[in-house]
């Protein structure tokens, strides 16, 4: 079985639920992340809810003039955050235009029958009559990687990570992978996560 993530329409964007879009949820001391290359806030791109107690919070660099290696899991250019539930609020957003999508989209995750990613986007898509466009990512199973395994290993116990997340760059394509896909990977020991994009 691959778990796909399904547009399921428009989202509350201070929601705790998984979505692409709106602000995250965050711890109430959370400072937002900034680009370690250019010091500008980053934009939030997603957040996924991984169990019970878990979201998984991601950030991209899309500011000017977009020479911040934003693909790369160790340049500083992206954020990979995971937060315990419970105690989560809506966090503060910095000033700017680069720090949120235009569009908060609700995710719906569904189970389809199939060896992978890409045979699963076919089945739904053949199934349903919709737009593989309407896909917007996977939760959990094996990535379908572009180019080679980057898979990461954990920063604090050297251990190799736990794929999370494959993402798309949205109905309307305003998250920005380079026309690729983006991947987050967790530590839920270390409560670690790296993601890199590659198209």
């Amino acid at each position: 079985m691959t778990d796909l993530l399904i547009y399921n329409g428009p989202a509350v964007a201070e929601a705790e639920v998984t979505r692409t879009g709106g602000v995250p949820s965050a711890p109430a001391d959370f400072g937002w992340p900034r680009c370690a290359a250019c010091e500008g806030p980053m934009k939030f791109v997603a957040q996924v809810v991984l169990d019970a107690s878990t979201i998984l919070s991601i950030f991209l660099c899309q500011n000017d003039p977009g020479l911040c290696d934003e693909w790369d899991p160790l340049s500083g250019g992206n954020r990979a955050l995971l937060f315990r539930r419970g105690d989560l609020v809506p966090a503060p957003v910095p000033d700017g235009d680069e720090t949120q999508l235009g569009e908060v989209c609700g995710i719906e995750v569904k189970a389809v029958d199939a060896d992978g990613y890409d045979e699963a986007r076919g089945k739904w898509s053949a199934e349903t009559g919709c737009p593989e466009a309407e896909i917007l990512g996977m939760v959990g199973g094996a990535p379908a990687w572009l180019q080679d395994d980057e898979t990461p290993v954990c920063p604090v116990c050297t251990t190799v990570m736990e794929f999370a997340v494959q993402l798309e760059e949205g109905r309307d394509q305003s998250i920005n992978f380079g026309s690729g896909c983006g991947y987050a990977f967790v530590c839920r020991a270390c409560e670690r996560g790296r993601f890199l994009f590659q198209c």
